[in-house]
């Protein structure tokens, strides 16, 4: 039963391999929020396919063209692509059923962030980078293609604008599969399932109660406020010691 959870000695150094149609629903979901970008702008199918290929296929690009180690996964499968552009032609030719799902279109967005959270820290784990590497590589994996897709469009990204959580949700769940897989020695499969649960479970609780993502707060004003306090009572203090200290040579 503890191998079945856990690696005896050291890492667990198999790859981590989702199934097949796990691994491209992940692309098709991440694709078709491009289709539903390109809806709202009125775009073209070429339009509509360049935002599939940014959202769906972008943030694995994005960590393979980073790191410059192993395979690019666009290129290494041969289904990626394809269901890439099936998802787009899909979305341009049925726009409507889109519309009328939207609390599982949402479910499955998340779920897809999860799922490249993961693989995108693995791989970073397989080739033995350094931990905050490897969680910046999770990162990039999850929100790199949302991000393209904006920049592309002449947005400022989603991820850096105030709103429910979602870029943070990626970043606890690439450090959840880290520190399950480094500390705590659990298999790749189990670790994969912490981090979708912590990066869905944390959206969805953004989402549930409105937390919002911080914003920037000035210090500056309470900070001088407490500097100028504490040289007054340096200064009281060394005039004080001063005093006593002349009295006492006087005496």
């Amino acid at each position: 039963m503890y191998d079945l959870f856990f690696v005896a000695s050291g890492i667990d150094t198999s790859p981590l391999a989702l199934p097949l149609w796990l691994d491209l629903a992940a692309v098709a979901v991440g694709s078709f929020s491009g289709v539903l970008s390109a809806q709202k702008r009125h775009l073209d199918l070429v339009g509509m396919l360049a935002l599939c290929f940014c959202c769906g296929l972008g943030g694995g690009i994005i960590r393979d063209a980073i790191m410059q180690v192993g395979n690019v996964y666009v290129l290494n499968s041969r289904w990626a692509i394809p269901v890439s552009i099936a998802a787009g032609i899909f979305g341009f030719a049925f726009p409507g059923i889109f519309h009328r799902f939207p609390r599982l279109f949402e479910w499955v967005d998340v779920l897809s962030l999860a799922l490249f959270v993961a693989t995108g820290t693995d791989k970073a784990i397989a080739y033995e980078l350094h931990a905050s590497a490897c969680i910046l590589m999770g990162l990039l994996t999850g929100v790199g293609g949302g991000a393209i897709r904006d920049v592309f469009l002449g947005e400022v990204p989603r991820i850096f604008k105030r709103g429910n959580l979602y870029a943070l949700c990626a970043v606890a769940g690439s450090i959840a599969y880290y520190v399950c897989i480094v500390f705590l020695r659990l298999r790749r499969p189990w670790a994969a399932a912490a981090s979708v649960v912590v990066t869905v479970g944390l959206r969805q609780l953004s989402l549930r109660y409105n937390i919002l993502s911080p914003t920037s707060v000035d210090l500056t004003p309470g900070v001088s406020r407490e500097a100028r306090k504490v040289a007054h009572e340096v200064r009281h203090v060394r005039l004080y010691h001063h005093k006593r200290t002349k009295n006492g040579t006087n005496e």
